[in-house]
């Protein structure tokens, strides 16, 4: 297969627009499966895990190989649902292109945005296409609308649809200025190329004017053609909107309907006709032995190189899927993953048919397959020639937002408990595995609760492990507000060996973020040197739970002066006047509680502006920043922990399910006294 016969494309949507529904018709027109499964019915190709079929909607990124006129089309059929956002995310990282579905009544819904600024960040050429076009309520016109000003997109109509909701049977191509219609709704329907009625031709006239008006500046032959003021054939049109599309500045849109089987042949049409192969994409760049940028063109002759985007784990080994750049690799081959620095071996290859894989001698630039056999490999790694080691852009990973307690029911099933929690950290980026050191908590992080009970599922289902889940606590801090100089004696007498050790200690509240700093000012062999590294100890020991449970900091103790005895003094002498006398000088220098606050950056459409900046304000939030980014506003505000938990599900419900957030850990404050009393 030459590789610019190869497509190598994602489909992408908000939840329920219909993409897998649409994969399916593709894969049943190709020949791929001769029965075309259902979402409702959980018997689809694509979505074949237990979870996915039980709940009905696409987890994990499935990837599939088809060939459609003479061209080899890789496709990977993506999660909607933004709690499984890092699928869409590490697709879009490796395809060539996407096929963007929209819902003909809902439009441009919450999460096609966010895949549509993450197309933007990979600089992916898509093509739009409106499905549900039989739907009471669908409106091409109003969702070409949408999506323009929305998405802040140019788009190339080149379909205009014939009929509408459950009268639609097609649509007039105005390349062809035929009309292309289906007379039967089940998938052995056939489609018809009629010509255009009297009525048709005046409307089909007026959409291809303006479509010519629009494309025809991206090819130099064909402006000149136009101006000249002859006949633009569709050939020269389609190289038009070829050459927009590529350079990410025009964006075709196609209608039909999936599940009534309308449409999908000339998607694909456009898919080979629009969308790039490896060979006409921009030569990946990587840093190469530190000397800088390199680019690596999809040069089978080039030296290796891949990236691993995906890991998949489950009782019959590790996949590794990879997208191949440059050069080649067979099975056995010996590579070097860059960011680990260690050397792996291929075992095997595959190409991957959603829950089945086909095994392959090698692979070629502009692949997508799977390797087998490597140990020391994870998301986003660069694979490459050993003698030619080269580093590629890795994967943005987004911050996890929620995080759970995570413990087994049974003792004897913790083992097992930590190790399917790496397996299940190791195939997803998105979740993060950490452990509490002050309440010993399990905490498993990730971007939703759907995400999160999935993944809990999983660890009941593909490890036999029941567990406990619950909410963890915030981390609170202390410290204090003023300074203060005390002395402590500590001296006890029980007959024997006594205890004798006297300190003098200067108490003093650093700024935010210090932490605890002890200096001795000890002269003369008041005290003698070992017993001082002692008193720093006591202070440590005492701080460690403050005056109710927490953690003091941001605390500078002064040692001044002291006193011992010869016989009676000793290390846990000294240790303990410290820790007395660090309770007795909390009576005076009047200690606060600290409440961790959260840095957060909203992403909303502006009509949801001023709700989002309101319900930050109720959540003693503190405004930063405010700016506009295209058509979204992007707030940034210091929050509180302690508001934030249950806030993904606040924001979506604020903004139709529109705006996103990230979140990360920015500086410790004071709680208001008012707050304060109520926090345990």
């Amino acid at each position: 297969m030459k590789r610019k016969n190869l497509r190598n494309i994602g489909i992408i949507a908000h939840v329920d627009a219909g993409k897998t529904t649409l994969t399916e018709r593709v894969l049943y027109y190709t020949g791929a499966i001769h029965k075309a499964g259902d979402v409702h019915n959980g018997n689809t190709h694509t979505d074949f895990s237990p979870e996915e079929r039980k709940r009905g909607i696409t987890i994990y990124s499935a990837a599939t190989t088809v060939f459609w006129n003479e061209h080899q089309l890789n496709i990977i059929d993506t999660p909607g649902h933004i709690d499984f956002n890092i699928e869409v995310n590490r697709s879009l990282r490796v395809l060539d292109g996407a096929v963007v579905v929209f819902d003909a009544v809902s439009g441009v819904e919450p999460q096609t945005e966010t895949n549509w600024r993450l197309a933007n960040q990979y600089a992916v050429p898509r093509i739009c296409f409106v499905n549900k076009m039989d739907r009471i309520g669908s409106d091409y016109y109003r969702v070409i609308n949408m999506i323009e000003n929305r998405l802040g997109i140019k788009t190339a109509m080149i379909q205009i649809p014939i009929g509408s909701e459950d009268n639609f049977v097609g649509f007039i191509d105005l390349l062809l200025m035929k009309a292309i219609t289906w007379q039967g709704r089940d998938l052995e329907s056939v489609y018809r190329v009629d010509d255009l009625d009297q009525e048709q031709i005046v409307m089909a006239e007026t959409y291809r004017q303006k479509l010519i008006e629009q494309v025809v500046e991206y090819d130099d032959d064909a402006l000149e053609t136009y101006l000249n003021g002859h006949v633009l054939d569709d050939e020269s049109l389609k190289r038009c909107i070829r050459a927009g599309t590529l350079q990410g500045e025009l964006t075709p849109v196609l209608c039909g309907t999936a599940f009534k089987n309308i449409g999908i042949q000339p998607l694909m049409d456009a898919v080979v006709d629009y969308l790039p192969s490896p060979v006409e994409m921009p030569a990946v760049i990587g840093i190469e032995n530190n000397e800088g940028e390199k680019q690596r063109l999809a040069d089978v002759d080039a030296p290796f190189s891949a990236l691993a985007f995906k890991v998949v784990n489950d009782r019959h080994g590790s996949l590794y899927f990879a997208r191949i750049y440059s050069g080649q690799v067979s099975s056995g081959s010996q590579v070097l993953n860059v960011i680990t620095g260690k050397k792996e071996r291929i075992g095997r290859i595959y190409e991957i048919q959603a829950d089945k894989k086909e095994a392959k001698d090698c692979a070629v630039a502009g692949d997508i397959v799977a390797f087998a056999g490597l140990k020391h490999t994870g998301t986003g790694d660069t694979l490459c020639d050993i003698n030619n080691p080269i580093v590629l852009e890795r994967i943005n990973v987004p911050e996890p937002v929620i995080d759970i307690a995570v413990e087994a029911k049974a003792k004897v099933d913790q083992a097992n408990l930590e190790k399917g929690l790496r397996s299940l950290v190791a195939e997803d980026p998105s979740l993060h595995l950490k452990t509490d050191s002050e309440t010993g908590q399990t905490l498993l992080s990730g971007m939703g609760e759907l995400q999160l009970q999935v993944n809990l599922s999983r660890l009941q289902d593909d490890y036999g492990i029941d567990v406990n889940v619950g909410s963890p606590k915030v981390s609170y801090r202390e410290t204090i507000t003023q300074a203060t100089e005390l002395r402590y004696l500590n001296k006890k007498q029980t007959g024997g060996p006594g205890q004798y050790a006297e300190v003098e200690l200067r108490f003093e509240p650093l700024e935010r973020g210090e932490g605890y700093i002890f200096e001795s000012q000890i002269v003369s062999g008041h005290i003698p040197k070992e017993y001082v590294p002692s008193v720093d100890k006591g202070i440590q020991k005492a701080a460690q739970s403050g005056t109710s449970g927490y953690p003091l900091v941001d605390l500078k103790v002064t040692l001044l002066d002291g006193t011992y005895h010869e016989n009676d003094s000793s290390n846990i002498a000294f240790e303990w006047a410290a820790m007395m006398a660090f309770k007795e000088a909390m009576q005076i220098v009047k200690p606060v509680l600290l409440e961790p606050v959260m840095s957060i950056e909203v992403i909303t459409p502006s009509d949801y502006l001023g709700d989002c900046i309101g319900d930050i304000n109720r959540r003693r939030g503190l405004i930063t920043n405010q700016t506009l980014k295209g058509f979204d506003s992007v707030i940034k505000a210091n929050v509180p922990l302690a508001e934030m938990f249950g806030y993904i599900g606040d924001l979506r419900a604020l903004t139709s399910g529109r705006a996103t957030f990230t979140m990360q850990f920015d500086h410790y404050a004071i709680v208001p006294k008012q707050i304060a009393q109520f926090v345990n």
